[in-house]
């Protein structure tokens, strides 16, 4: 199944935001971080972080980061759903992507 990509060719990448961020360090290393969390999240699994990390090998901070990305408008505006995922006092939170 060939499923699109966040970024077609024709259109240049993103920039991202914080304090840390430089453009020409960071801006293909983090499209493509994005990519990786988009790509294992379009299927419309529930996932927790560390599943989606043992998938794209990225760390788990940096795909929470990706999830917030994908929920701006100049990253698709996605809804990205969470639901708790065992006992409350786990705190594990699982995820899924919805519509844009």
């Amino acid at each position: 199944m060939n499923q699109p990509s966040l970024f077609p060719d024709d259109e240049p990448l993103e920039d991202f935001d914080g304090k840390t961020y430089e453009r020409e360090h960071d801006c293909v290393r983090l499209n493509a971080q994005l990519q990786r969390v988009y790509d294992v999240l379009v299927p419309g699994d529930w996932l927790t972080l560390r599943e989606i990390s043992d998938r794209t090998l990225d760390p788990e901070a940096s795909i929470s980061a990706r999830i917030r990305d994908l929920r701006k408008p100049r990253f698709g505006a996605y809804e990205v759903w969470r639901r708790r995922r065992g006992p409350h006092e786990r705190g594990l939170w699982e995820y899924k992507l919805g519509e844009r």
